[in-house]
């Protein structure tokens, strides 16, 4: 049964066409995906769908017979209301039939007629057919799931977080046939957004979503619809499908672009000789050439943007964190201590309920918020690079180029080099022609990806990243990956987006909302699946283990080779030269344990230990190796 059809749909602002004659239906029990790069309009189309845009040409068709859910990235209530005046005055099937049954009650109570029996009848077959009756449980699940628990207050008084989850709210409460969803899994943590993968999963349900989360996007969807350079691409299967068969239609695309190319230098020369007078066969060759021209000319699909930005070097203290806690007035943050010392390199997840205090930790490692009890200290050296959830602040006023330039003119790179602002504009995707316009023009995507831009602008050695997965396309979130796989200085995470934390993490802040921090030693699906098995059971403190500190210390100085007397720098790249390679294989034995006693919590915490102090011994000294390399 088609539910929605979409013919020939057309849709530009000005010169920048967003969408040519793209096509595609949602059948009953269809769950789509709709990926594309930020401001290639899937907003757009979604405001379209919902009958607040127009289209340029094109038709969209909706079954008469349906109710559509939609969920927007920006919603307006009324804010004078409560949650529950909300719910009470929505445009809702169920309290449509509830109302229509109680008042053929009432009037049965007062009249015995033929017609009022029909009108009762009419009311309780209505209710059994959209099965109503269970409809005040369903409602306490689903705002229970999403934590809005009073529903009195009032929705000016909510953040933006609780807002988007009223929304969700109202938008599933009603069980439309249809749902459009765009970035559903927003300001929702972890435990959320799994409820909501299981509560989609109905077959009843037929949906259209646009998300980044790659393992919410797996565990929903069947197929993948994608918006590439104006066309509309179909795919059947999960996103490692998707990124495969992408891949070859570009591999596929770009080698007849370049076989086009070669053919047009010949034909234009046979174009430019040709007379006047022209044959039949001559004519179908001119036009056969004119097609030639118009493929050759497409550009070629270039490779993703590439993070290249400079890090300032980081010494050998980071961050200490001593006997720390943190209390608001009737809410516990940290009331155990926390203590923690950063080294080199290293990447932690932070998870937790919304409302545990994961912003509040960040805020204190950076010195943004203060302590109860206890001591932060930081390093000279550190930079934080700080990507919050609230974004850039930005003067819409302000073309894009001037709000890079306000931070510098010329950017250093990791290799050495530099690049102008527009230069770095253009390796961020803000060609030259979009540089000059108005920030106004920017779409929400769009706008994140220009903070990010600014925050590693500033050459940071320790970076925050709050929630940096919002709003970001599935494109621009791989590239942010790869380079953070590959930067050298400290990364802390706080993301509900799992895939993007289990690829990038070491480890896990695990916050449980009872005023403790746990680290966990794995990252996050790990922490789950041990959690499965060990339900009643606090993840145990991980002390770091100093016999064993000391063990692979006196490991390497035994195992020194005899060094022969030198001048001071050469006695110590041999000393490196003897040590990295023991590191190196002390690493891999490790991580072989590791690997083999999954079962043994005790033995992975001991492991884990020793392999914190081995990485950072091995970055250490292999930091030292490169200086001294530079000097020779």
């Amino acid at each position: 049964m088609n539910l929605l059809s979409v013919n020939n749909l057309s849709k530009a602002y000005g010169a920048k066409a967003l969408f040519k004659k793209i096509s595609f239906g949602i059948n009953y029990g269809d769950k789509v995906a709709l990926v594309a790069k930020n401001g290639s309009g899937k907003t757009t189309l979604f405001k379209i769908l919902k009958g607040i845009e127009i289209a340029d040409e094109g038709e969209v068709v909706f079954r008469r017979d349906i109710t559509i859910g939609f969920l927007d990235q920006n919603f307006t209530f009324d804010e004078s209301l409560s949650i529950q005046q909300l719910i009470d005055t929505a445009d809702n099937k169920f309290v449509k039939a509830i109302k229509e049954y109680d008042a053929a009650i009432k009037l049965s109570e007062t009249s015995s007629s033929d017609q009022t029996s029909n009108k009762l009848e009419e009311a309780l077959n209505q209710m059994n057919l959209i099965d109503a009756w269970d409809y005040e449980k369903n409602i306490g699940e689903i705002l229970t799931r999403l934590e809005i628990l009073d529903t009195q207050q009032i929705i000016k008084t909510l953040s933006g977080g609780q807002k988007k989850r009223v929304a969700l709210a109202l938008t599933l409460i009603n069980k439309p046939n249809l749902i459009i969803m765009d970035e559903p899994t927003n300001h929702l943590d972890i435990d959320m957004i799994e409820w909501l993968e299981n509560y989609l999963q109905d077959g009843s349900l037929s949906i259209l979503l646009v998300t980044h989360d790659r393992y919410f996007l797996d565990e929903v969807c069947d197929r993948i619809i994608e918006i590439d350079d104006t066309e509309l691409f179909e795919y059947k299967g999960n996103f490692d499908y998707f990124v495969e068969k992408k891949a070859e239609r570009e591999q596929i695309r770009n080698a007849e672009v370049d076989k086009a190319r070669n053919l047009y230098r010949r034909e234009v020369v046979w174009v430019r000789k040709m007379p006047k007078a022209r044959t039949v066969k001559s004519k179908s060759r001119v036009d056969a050439f004119y097609e030639i021209e118009q493929k050759a000319k497409q550009k070629r699909i270039e490779k993703k943007i590439e993070l290249t930005v400079k890090m300032e070097r980081m010494g050998s203290k980071i961050v200490e964190l001593h006997h720390i806690t943190k209390n608001y007035p009737n809410k516990n943050i940290l009331t155990e201590p926390f203590t923690y010392t950063f080294i080199p390199g290293e990447k932690i997840g932070v998870v937790g309920k919304n409302g545990v205090g994961k912003t509040t930790l960040l805020n204190i490692i950076q010195g943004k918020e203060q302590v109860d009890t206890g001591k932060v200290s930081l390093g000279d050296t550190i930079v934080f690079g700080y990507y919050s959830q609230g974004g850039l602040i930005i003067n819409n006023d302000k073309r894009i180029i001037e709000i890079v330039r306000d931070i510098a003119e010329h950017i250093p790179l990791a290799n050495g080099a530099s690049l102008s602002a527009s230069n770095l504009l253009t390796r961020f995707n803000f060609p030259p022609n979009v540089q000059f316009s108005y920030a106004h023009t920017l779409s929400g995507g769009e706008k994140r990806r220009l903070y990010l831009l600014t925050v590693l602008m500033k050459n940071p050695n320790f970076l925050i990243l709050d929630e940096p997965t919002n709003d970001l396309d599935i494109v621009t979130l791989q590239t942010l990956e790869d380079f953070l796989e590959e930067f050298k200085g400290c990364v802390l995470i706080v993301s509900h987006d799992r895939y993007f934390i289990d690829r990038l993490v070491d480890h896990t802040f695990v916050l449980e909302g009872n005023g403790t921090i746990k680290d966990y030693p794995g990252n996050y699906t790990e922490y789950r699946n041990w959690k499965s098995t060990h339900k009643d059971e606090e993840i145990p403190k991980l002390e770091i283990d100093t016999a064993m500190i000391a063990k692979v210390k006196a490991q390497l100085v035994n195992d020194a080779p005899v060094k022969k007397m030198s001048y001071k720098v050469q006695r110590e790249l041999e000393e490196l030269e003897g040590d990295i390679p023991k590191l190196e294989e002390k690493k891999k034995k490790l991580e072989e344990e590791m690997n083999t006693s999954a079962a043994d919590f005790d033995k992975i915490q001991k492991i884990s230990a020793e392999l914190k102090y081995v990485n950072s011994q091995l970055e250490e000294k292999s930091m030292r190796w490169l200086e001294i390399q530079e000097t020779l």
